[in-house]
């Protein structure tokens, strides 16, 4: 397991916890750190199996729990039957991140940056594999955070929604929906002492999707950062844990930047 994750302190003990998407970047970190501060995770991937084993292969490597389970987020009945697989073998669900997205690169002279040249069905894909998975995933899971009366629900968007400096038409149409979805959970579910609240990532170094980014960008970002720094895949899951953490507790139905301060929403 990388340096970022030899010091975490054991936040989240006895938890279990479903990571969407988490066979790579950012998912794989989340799980990475929450493996390495105590919780039990469930390393959901679509395709990507040789990636998911070797993410759970390197979390039991660092005396961790974990295992590996493919299911697409857009079929609900398949995230049911992972939900039950988690619960048939640990008895409960205490954290699910939603942090699958579908396929994208951050291309500024994309199709999708215009919108004399975005096409709805750039919008669809990515609200299917976006919103729709998000509450496919939370149906899957209420069932059992609802009889434990508790739960963290934490939601993964973007800092575009609040400072859309590149047009991603598509992607951050469908990342600022996840806000209302949050807050709509929060308001019906803080009855049962399930939490939900978002995290909006700034572009982070470096991702899968952030890969076509050059350093030169990443120094722009860097300099009108009040922390001077571009936001690590590192530090931005060490911001899940806090969220999934029982350090915050009260807290709920909030959307958090997480980016060094370049937006303040």
């Amino acid at each position: 397991m990388n340096q970022s994750t030899s010091t975490i302190p054991a936040l989240l003990t006895n938890k279990v916890a479903i990571v969407t998407g988490a066979s790579r970047g950012l998912g794989a970190e989340i799980a990475k750190q929450m493996a390495a501060a105590g919780a039990i995770v469930c390393v959901n991937y679509l395709n990507s199996k040789e990636a998911a084993d070797t993410v759970v292969a390197d979390i039991i490597a660092a005396n961790g729990q974990a295992f590996a389970y493919q299911a697409d987020v857009t079929d609900l009945e398949q995230v049911k039957a992972m939900a039950t697989e988690v619960v048939s073998r640990y008895g409960r669900i205490g954290i699910l991140v939603n942090n699958a997205l579908p396929c994208y690169q951050f291309n500024p002279s994309a199709e999708y940056t215009s919108i004399e040249t975005v096409k709805w069905a750039h919008f669809s894909q990515q609200m299917d594999g976006i919103v729709k998975g998000a509450v496919n995933t939370v149906q899957a899971v209420l069932p059992q955070m609802k009889a434990q009366q508790m739960g963290k629900i934490i939601n993964i968007s973007t800092n575009l929604v609040y400072n859309p400096v590149v047009t991603y038409y598509d992607y951050t149409t469908a990342k600022s929906a996840l806000i209302g979805l949050t807050r709509n959970l929060a308001s019906e579910l803080g009855q049962y002492g399930i939490r939900v609240n978002l995290l909006a990532g700034g572009l982070l170094k470096t991702t899968d999707a952030s890969s076509l980014t050059t350093e030169e960008v990443f120094d722009y970002i860097a300099t009108t950062t009040p922390l001077r720094q571009a936001t690590s895949v590192a530090d931005f899951a060490n911001s899940v844990l806090l969220m999934a953490s029982d350090l915050s507790m009260a807290i709920t139905g909030q959307s958090i930047a997480v980016d060094g301060g370049l937006t303040m929403p």
